[in-house]
């Protein structure tokens, strides 16, 4: 029905490996909410559920009244819905909205700009399956480990002191000029960080496997002692290494900064930010796309030479990469997170208990709400029957649309909102 223009869906779910396994994961709780004959497999890892149009992963529309099976079928016959600007710049959802639960580390990787995922695709269209950039961002649902963006000189060179394995991987002419840069302008830093990182990730096997495991047996004799690690950011070293043995990726943790998201907080990872994700739950949002340059902390295809060339070397400190969100002028419930680019924005919408009916505005755009916590009624005017929210429900609003709650639980409501604002 063309007038049905607010519905439920039923999201994909991924399997990669290293996901969080069985009822451990925030996928796999979302999952078995939304939809109670589902069977969760406590040693099967969930890893993502992804809320969109992307072909490998096509939401399912749930109500029997539409006749098109997918969200991307319905959107294709019901371009309206997009909202005017959305339709025509896009003729889809520009964005794919997910939630991931991480276990283990996801690869040291970066996305590229729209000039250099054209090239890549034309290059290599097996590896790199689009023409689009992939700008994103996490916002943590659980504390949330990251490695993000590149440490601040000093602390870098501090690491080189602490760990000769490091400095003797990357060559003393490469470290000393990284040491004259301290203090330097932004641009030589810059220079002298590029030259240490590449001489690192393009190092001989053998020599990068022998540094690491001197590295890895130093620093598990310390372990032993019961001595403090912290200098050597030795904690962390072990378990990247006990994850990928024997893997460059390991070393990548004296160059990156490690972030530490508590619930509600997010970090924006624009083009060329070297990135990889650690642990935790999270709700994530990308332009629609799946281009990835990948190095290390992987099975997958790495592309090394492709990824020094392309990142930002600018050095700064963790605090700046998080990315806080503003309150909304006219709904103190609603935080707003939006980056600087076209394809999304994401609203938090978290409703107190005692607020016992609550109006989701509309925007000017299609949007996607996943509920977190608690429960609701809702009803819409663009909706044939009353809708039943409650944790991992997902429902698509169209553009100009409003979804009216009555809210039907002690706890508050938690939302996530994915749109796309002027």
């Amino acid at each position: 029905m063309a007038d049905q223009r607010v519905f439920l869906l039923s999201c994909p779910v991924q399997h990669y490996a290293w996901g969080k396994v069985g009822f451990s994961s925030e996928v796999a709780q979302l999952l078995a909410s939304s939809d109670p004959l589902v069977h969760i497999q406590e040693d099967k890892p969930y890893a993502e559920m992804w809320m969109g149009t992307h072909p490998r992963g096509d939401a399912v529309i749930s109500d029997i009244h539409i006749s098109e099976k997918t969200l991307g079928q319905w959107i294709t016959n019901n371009q309206t819905c997009l909202g005017r600007s959305i339709k025509e710049t896009y003729q889809d959802l520009p964005f794919l909205f997910k939630v991931l639960s991480v276990n283990t580390a996801l690869s040291i990787q970066a996305h590229p700009n729209k000039e250099l995922a054209v090239k890549l695709h034309a290059q290599a269209p097996e590896h790199y399956p689009d023409k689009n950039h992939k700008p994103e961002m996490a916002i943590a649902l659980t504390p949330f480990h990251a490695l993000c963006g590149f440490r601040p000189v000093q602390e870098i060179v501090g690491f080189l002191h602490k760990v000769p394995e490091l400095r003797l991987l990357i060559g003393t002419e490469a470290v000393k000029h990284l040491e004259q840069s301290v203090g330097q302008d932004l641009q030589a830093a810059s220079s002298a960080l590029r030259a240490c990182f590449t001489r690192m990730m393009k190092s001989e096997k053998k020599d990068f496997e022998e540094q690491l495991n001197v590295l890895v047996k130093r620093i598990s004799q310390e372990a032993a002692e019961g001595k403090d690690m912290t200098d050597s950011n030795g904690e962390l070293l072990l378990k990247l290494h006990g994850q990928y043995p024997g893997d460059v990726g390991c070393f990548v943790i004296y160059f990156l900064n490690l972030v530490i998201l508590e619930p509600g907080d997010a970090i924006f990872l624009k083009a060329n930010e070297p990135h990889a994700y650690l642990s935790g739950d999270c709700v994530e949002c990308m332009a629609c796309s799946d281009n990835t340059v990948r190095a290390g902390l992987t099975p997958k295809f790495i592309d090394v030479t492709t990824l020094c060339d392309m990142l930002n070397y600018t050095p700064a400190p963790s605090s700046s990469k998080l990315f806080p969100p503003v309150t909304d002028k006219s709904d103190s419930c609603v935080s707003i997170y939006n980056p600087p680019i076209p394809e999304f924005t994401v609203l938090k919408i978290q409703i107190p208990s005692t607020m016992r009916s609550y109006m989701i505005s509309a925007v000017e755009s299609a949007s996607i709400l996943l509920v977190v916590k608690g429960e609701a009624k809702g009803n819409s005017r663009a909706s044939k029957s009353e809708l039943s929210l409650h944790r991992g429900t997902v429902v698509f609003i169209a553009a100009n649309e409003t979804l009216a709650l009555e809210l039907s639980s002690a706890e508050d409501l938690l939302m996530f909102r994915a749109c796309c604002l002027p």
